[in-house]
């Protein structure tokens, strides 16, 4: 009997949003604009969590 391999586990993109919202944070704050900062973060990590999501969807087929 042929065994089946195990399914893959999904990549998880939510501790480089977590990661990338508290740096532009810090970041903007050592520089007088935290609000800025705070966005820019944001949006750098949705960016990178969206392209960790593409890859894995390509991966899987």
């Amino acid at each position: 009997m042929a065994s089946t391999p195990p399914p893959r586990t999904p990549m998880a993109g939510g501790l480089i949003l977590a990661v990338a919202i508290l740096a532009g944070a810090f970041i903007g704050a050592a520089e007088n604009q935290a609000t800025i900062g705070l966005i820019l973060g944001t949006a750098a990590g949705a960016a990178l969590a969206l392209a960790v999501w593409l890859v894995d969807r390509m991966r899987r087929g």
